[in-house]
């Protein structure tokens, strides 16, 4: 009859805020998606994006160390670069503290014991940084069920990326018209298919859903469905645009579907 009790693990910081000096624009250091990513050796990895830069993050638990013995006695500090109580014998001599002393009047190095004790932390490092490949700000990311790719979306265009190369990116989407005065409706969200890695769905300003095959060209300026619902004559108003816009669509564990959410309603499309 309880509830789940959620306990909290850790945090670390994954965005800064920067300025672009070219565009004279302030990029805030606020996290617009977040993506899970397979785990190799008990190490959980992720994807993390605000509106320019993407980062691919490495999380895992590692043995806290302590320093154990010092080896150094510090009321037997040297006293004018000779070690207090230190006699000469023949080549070298011994220090109270159990140092060497060479025969030029410097004790040998000694370093600090340092052992690993059973307390564990979580550290998070950056693996890699995918950065200047967005004109638009980024409004979505999805990893791709090959464990190897994964997609970044802005207003206008859509990048395929590789997690292990992260100065360079294809374009696979673009609906960036020639005069951007005709733009009528912008790209809000992208999706990979959970197990097919080929295909790909994106939702767009206008209510429509848009499912891409990756097989079919290098830029997929057509798309192999379409879902969309159909406005009935005489109902447009100034605000069916904006209540029609998709704000987030998720495909269904077996890919059957895709589940999208607009201003107003929940729609499940098969």
């Amino acid at each position: 009859s309880r509830h789940p009790e959620f306990r909290y693990k850790t945090e670390f910081q994954s965005h800064e805020p920067e300025f672009d000096y070219l565009k004279s624009l302030e990029i805030e250091e606020k996290i617009n998606k977040i993506k899970w990513c397979q785990e190799t050796n008990g190490a959980s990895f992720l994807l993390s994006t605000n509106d320019k830069t993407i980062k691919f993050w490495k999380v895992q638990e590692k043995k806290v160390k302590k320093i154990c013995e010092m080896n150094m006695n510090p009321s037997n500090a040297p006293a004018n670069g000779s070690p207090a109580g230190s006699t000469m014998c023949g080549s070298s001599a011994r220090t109270p503290n159990g140092g060497i002393l060479k025969p030029g009047g410097l004790p040998l190095l000694r370093l600090p014991v340092v052992v690993t004790s059973q307390e564990t932390s979580l550290a998070a490092n950056c693996r890699r940084v995918y950065a200047h490949a967005h004109d638009y700000h980024i409004n979505s990311i999805s990893n791709n069920s090959d464990g190897e790719t994964f997609i970044s979306a802005d207003d206008l265009r859509i990048n395929l990326w590789n997690l292990e190369i992260s100065n360079q990116s294809f374009n696979i989407v673009d609906v960036k018209p020639t005069n951007m005065e005709d733009l009528t409706e912008v790209i809000t969200s992208a999706e990979f298919h959970p197990s097919h890695c080929n295909t790909l769905a994106y939702s767009s300003s206008k209510g429509s859903i848009r499912l891409v095959d990756l097989r079919q060209s290098a830029l997929c300026d057509t798309h192999s469905k379409l879902f969309e619902q159909h406005e009935a004559p005489g109902s447009r108003s100034f605000f069916t645009e904006i209540i029609a816009s998709i704000s987030d669509i998720k495909f269904s564990m077996d890919g059957r579907h895709i589940l999208s959410r607009d201003y107003m309603t929940l729609k499940v499309s098969f």
